[in-house]
């Protein structure tokens, strides 16, 4: 066998310094030190495996592992850093739970109750632990190496969100999660976690945000569980706009029932180094899956984003659409499996991805992948990466346009096929003055909203 790797001896190193600090409510002693354990032997991936090529994994070198040893909520409040200035405009209609640093801070939270909806801080329930599986757990599989990040997750999480919806519940719009990244990278690790749960034919609105407030230089380690039943719905928004130099690591699964719905809309704007691992299981027939991704890199950006839909099931459906720009120095990559198991007859996948090259050092990388191992399936897939369309911007140069504006049309239009598709307006603006905040030509874009 061969000797850990120096990270992973880190790893270890620091979990063993941490761990008596660890609360047992948040993850079992006995699970952690499975996970921990399973690092030591396995280590995180590396550039050399195949899905993560494309992944920035140096500035892990720096970076403390351990989470800040947490205080009760309470007296965390107190000292928290972090105001309600820092935070984004809340969402009508939606309430509100905030952590920072790993840590539920109800100061910063404006919760309200909901008929059939439990969200609590995984903290506060010690038994709750012992109940729920790992984060990373799909049925009748065992984790892959693109779950080793959810397994450093499973190893230090402090807290987090368990939300668990009721049978028959509708609630379109509901819960926003905002998760606070405050510590820098070389004292402390932020560890989010969400465990979502939604009964039998309930609908569920749910926003998820992930950003820095004072130093900008964060590790984040994000888990996120998805488990919907037959006949509910979901639709997911999350939105990552970590600081300028922060790394931000996230693994998300999802196990669809039968006629279950997943609407997962993707936006990757921070950070320094990002990469967002993704894995929904169409376990039950007829489920339906929608996966929406807009990435946004600049500078010395690397946006990585890594989806793999398991079709296990028959007659269920799934569509992914990227749309990514790259300016500056930056890499954006998005790489988009699709598997139809044996037995899983009458799939229908769509996959459109498409990269936008905006400077002439920056790099855009799209990749569809197919696995098929049945017959009578419906599946086809599309992936471009360049420039801007020459014929199209012929067309409004020869309208009267000035060049700026016409390219700045032409970048807005490409992003919109999938920002169109978030169907809060309050959020959809806010995402959209990101977006354009972001660009370079951000003031005249803010004119267009």
């Amino acid at each position: 066998m061969a000797a850990p790797s120096p990270l992973a001896t880190r790893i270890v190193e620091e979990h063993a310094a941490a761990s008596d600090s660890l609360p047992a409510g948040v993850v079992s002693r006995e699970r952690r030190r499975s996970a921990i354990d399973t690092l030591a032997v396995q280590g995180l991936p590396t550039s050399r495996d195949e899905n993560w090529k494309y992944a920035n994994l140096r500035p892990l070198d720096k970076v403390r592992f351990a989470p800040l040893a947490a205080d009760a909520s309470a007296n965390a409040d107190a000292l928290s850093p972090v105001t309600l200035a820092d935070l984004p405009p809340r969402i009508e209609g939606y309430a509100r739970y905030t952590f920072v640093d790993g840590v539920f801070f109800p100061a910063l939270s404006a919760p309200a109750e909901r008929t059939g909806i439990s969200v609590v801080s995984l903290r506060s329930d010690p038994e709750r632990a012992k109940r729920t599986p790992p984060a990373y757990a799909l049925r009748e599989q065992s984790p892959s190496k693109d779950a080793r990040f959810a397994l450093l997750n499973e190893a230090f999480a402090t807290d987090g969100a368990s939300i668990r919806v009721a049978a028959g519940t509708d609630c379109p719009t509901c819960i926003e999660l905002v998760f606070v990244a405050n510590r820098d990278s070389q004292t402390a690790a932020s560890y989010p976690r969400v465990e979502l749960h939604v009964e039998a034919g309930a609908t569920l609105g749910l926003i998820e945000r992930h950003l820095s407030v004072g130093s900008d230089a964060n590790f984040v380690n994000t888990a996120v569980s998805v488990d919907i039943a037959r006949g509910a719905s979901v639709n997911h928004y999350r939105v990552q706009q970590s600081g300028a130099r922060a790394i931000w690591f996230d693994t998300l699964s999802a196990v669809l029932a039968q006629d279950a719905t997943y609407r997962l809309h993707g936006v990757s704007l921070g950070g320094l180094s990002a990469r967002s691992t993704i894995n929904v299981q169409l376990a039950g027939e007829r489920a339906d899956a929608g996966i929406y991704v807009v990435s946004l890199g600049d500078r010395q950006q690397v946006q990585d984003a890594f989806v793999l839909v398991d079709h296990v099931a028959p007659r269920a459906r799934s569509e992914q659409i990227f749309r990514g720009i790259s300016a500056g120095r930056a890499r954006v990559t998005f790489n988009g499996m699709v598997v139809v198991r044996k037995g899983a007859q009458g799939t229908d996948s769509q996959q459109s991805l498409r990269g936008l090259l905006a400077g002439p050092d920056a790099e855009i990388d799209v990749r569809p992948q197919l696995e098929i191992y049945t017959d009578d399936v419906r599946c086809s897939h599309g992936a471009t990466a360049g420039k801007l369309d020459d014929n199209m911007l012929f067309y409004l140069l020869s309208r009267g346009l000035d060049p700026e504006t016409a390219q700045r049309l032409l970048k807005w239009a490409f992003l919109e096929d999938v920002v169109a598709k978030i169907e809060v307006p309050e959020l959809r603006r806010q995402i959209e003055h990101s977006l354009a905040g972001q660009l370079k030509d951000a003031a005249a874009l803010k004119e267009l909203l």
